[in-house]
């Protein structure tokens, strides 16, 4: 009988030997990371449904214990439709909307509005840009968790969007290993490695390391990017109430002929300029590398009484490098010309550290039982970015050099910009969770926070100090067994990134989200079902009024919105071996003057996902999902300053999937993506824009210990 250190060791022996045959062709691979840990609930590995989180409020609650709409997307759905990065999981997520204006630089938004508050384990901080530069790879996460609705109890800013919270996986005490292989559309080569298990007898000190490489070239012309993903994070009991753990990963995602900037979706008439999907106004010589490095440390302690302290440090290292051509202008209706061309060499550094310290527990008050979490938090974000340019070298480019990638990459730059500043935020949040009566409960929390900036960005000063108290109440009261009703109402402050006309950032967000719905557990806890109506007013949203091409950067001005809906959304298991996953969401927004505001954001969206394990045959399981969205546009000013509009119809994407165990260590999958081969737009974010991937597949053959 092997011990548990050899078993552990042939394991990664056989991945690293997958590994191997992988990279035959002889170049050395880079080793990269992101970021890895793990599930402790006892949801089934094959479930769909919502493991509790602490994303809301800190408090370890079940969705139907929180008073917020929150998603999840579970470590078995990510395989099962090979959601290999975020942009694919928020595209399945319900009422979220994913920006891919560029290749390489993607927004996101719910409710109609920017996502800026990615959290890694409930801690973070918001995006230094406004954006997410590269595609975050998922292969070190058990699972994505969306809070919808504001969260400034938690993320310190208020926006009343959703905040994604990244679930690492963490060691266990068992030793597994799980290779998978993977080939698709664009030769599409990726691997993916997962190696966990106890580095001890005793199995106090336990390790997990996940790797991910990936490598495929695009529909778009001359595209291409590989991705290098590592992680490792090591776990010591240092008691049996004391708990310490380390960990550190690399992401790095390198480019070829990317998009900076997109194509021009309307002629000097205002008619669509309807290119192929395959059309890039990319350079041939343009590249864009994004590296992240992430270093953290968790020590926990828990106390005889219930009572549970935890503080962790984390440090990140982003590192953004480019040279890069951005086409703008509208082409002629008759001549196609028009077009201008602008190349910059850009280069950004980003070190944040980030402290988070909090204790909670029950505690006893009027002969009830109630939850009580009190914590601290503080960030240190700086930031250094240089452009190289040629000065006034924005020249009119002929249309058959900008779709042919020809442009001439300039001998030298002839002059340089750029910016160095910091960001400094601290506070303090408490929340606590009163059982009022065995079916009501009411959570009441605040944070106070206080942000400063100091520093310069293309030749302005930067230096600002925001700070605010953010209140946040909730009621949740049991109807039944299985349904609960609820009411929740935070106030929104959000500092932002996106720069005015004189380069400096725009004043905080301000403003109140409301949201009232019902939840319940069904089918004996397996189903979770859920319905919220929402409404939000916020003032000084940042809106994009154009690029300049000093800078390179896109222009914003503030505007007020009053955002109204509903969501819908269901997960779980439905009927013995059938995982349902999806909701429906219905947002209009308005401007101050009751006009339809942000047209780009869709009214109606439906994200709905579904496997089937069947019963004759229990090594097959089979699986569709389906994305649709209503019809949007964008208003733009032509020419001769008359009005005109970009328009992209309502559209449906279908996937399909089937995966076959063939034994208890092997098993094969396909998907098939966009069936139909729909044409559509990505994003109407921006007035310019790229194709979605028409269809495409792929096959993975995966090992199991």
């Amino acid at each position: 009988m092997l011990c548990r250190k050899t078993r552990l060791a042939v394991a990664i022996a056989a991945a690293c030997s997958f590994n191997h045959a992988l990279a035959a062709d002889g170049e050395t691979l880079q080793l990269d990371a992101q970021t890895v840990v793990g599930s402790t609930d006892s949801t089934p590995p094959d479930s769909y449904k919502a493991a509790p989180s602490s994303a809301a409020t800190k408090l370890e609650l079940t969705p139907r214990q929180t008073p917020q709409s929150i998603s999840t997307i579970s470590r078995a759905q990510i395989d099962d439709f090979q959601l290999n990065s975020i942009n694919d999981v928020l595209k399945f997520t319900p009422g979220i909307s994913v920006e891919e204006i560029e290749t390489d630089r993607t927004y996101f938004t719910s409710r109609g509005f920017d996502i800026t508050n990615f959290q890694f384990d409930g801690a973070g901080i918001p995006f230094s840009s406004g954006g997410q530069e590269g595609a975050i790879d998922l292969a070190p996460f058990e699972r994505i968790e969306v809070l919808r609705g504001a969260n400034g109890l938690m993320s310190g800013s208020g926006n009343p969007s959703a905040t994604v919270n990244f679930v690492r996986k963490r060691p266990t005490l068992e030793p597994r290993a799980r290779v998978d292989l993977t080939a698709g559309s664009w030769d599409k080569r990726r691997i993916q490695t997962d190696v966990s298990g106890a580095l001890t007898d005793e199995g106090n000190i336990r390790g997990r390391a996940v790797y991910a490489h990936e490598n495929k070239n695009s529909y778009l012309d001359r595209y291409s990017r590989e991705v290098n993903v590592f992680y490792g994070v090591l776990e010591a009991d240092l008691s049996a109430d004391t708990l310490f753990s380390i960990g550190y990963s690399l992401d790095k995602n390198n480019a070829n002929s990317p998009l900076w900037g997109a194509l021009p979706l309307f002629d000097s008439v205002g008619k669509s300029t309807d290119l192929s999907r395959s059309t890039s106004t990319a350079a041939d010589w343009a590249w864009w590398n994004n590296q992240e490095e992430r270093t953290f440390t968790e020590l926990t302690h828990s106390f005889a009484n219930g009572w549970q302290a935890k503080g962790s440090v984390t440090h990140v290292k982003k590192k953004s490098d480019s040279e890069l051509f951005y086409v703008f202008g509208t082409p002629d209706a008759l001549t196609g010309e028009g077009l201008f061309g602008y190349p910059s060499q850009y280069s950004a550094d980003f070190r944040q550290w980030i402290a988070d310290a909090s204790i909670g527990g029950p505690f006893s008050l009027a002969g009830r039982e109630h939850e009580l979490v009190l914590g601290a938090n503080w960030y240190q974000s700086e930031v250094k970015e240089q452009s190289l340019y040629i000065p006034g070298f924005s020249v009119a480019v002929p249309a058959d050099d900008i779709y042919n990638g020809d442009f001439p990459k300039p001998p030298a730059w002839g002059s340089s910009n750029g910016g160095e500043y910091e960001d400094k935020q601290q506070s303090f949040y408490s929340a606590a969770r009163f059982s009022l009566t065995d079916e009501l409960t009411f959570i009441a929390g605040a944070r106070a926070i206080e942000l400063k900036t100091e520093g310069f960005s293309y030749g302005q000063e930067r230096k600002r100090k925001d700070d605010s108290i953010l209140p946040y109440a909730g009621l949740v009261y049991d109807l039944t067994e299985q349904y609960s009703v609820y009411a929740s109402y935070t106030e929104i402050f959000n500092p932002q990134k996106e720069e005015g006309a004189g380069l400096q950032r725009l004043d905080p967000i301000e403003g109140e989200n409301y949201e009232v719905g019902i939840k319940g557990e069904l089918l004996d806890g397996k189903l979770n079902v859920s319905a919220a109506v929402f409404k939000t007013k916020q003032s000084n949203v940042a809106e994009s009024v154009g690029f300049d091409p000093a800078s390179g950067k896109q222009i914003y001005d503030g505007a007020d919105y009053l955002s109204e809906g509903y969501e819908l959304e269901v997960s779980g298991e439905v009927l013995p071996g059938l995982q349902v996953m999806g909701g429906y969401t219905y947002v209009d927004i308005q401007n101050a003057d009751h006009s339809h505001g942000r047209p780009y954001a869709p009214k109606h969206m439906l994200r709905a996902s579904t496997v089937y394990r069947i019963a004759q045959l229990p090594q097959l399981k089979v699986g569709a999902n389906l994305s649709w969205q209503d019809d949007i546009y964008r208003a733009v000013t032509l020419a001769d300053g008359s009005a005109g509009r970009i328009e992209q119809d309502d559209y449906a994407l279908v996937g399909l999937m089937a995966a076959y165990d063939i034994d208890r260590n092997w098993s094969v999958s396909a998907n098939l993506n966009n069936l139909t081969d729909e044409k559509y737009l990505s994003s109407l974010y921006w007035e310019q824009g790229f194709y979605g991937a028409p269809r495409n597949a792929s096959m993975t053959v995966s090992w199991n210990y």
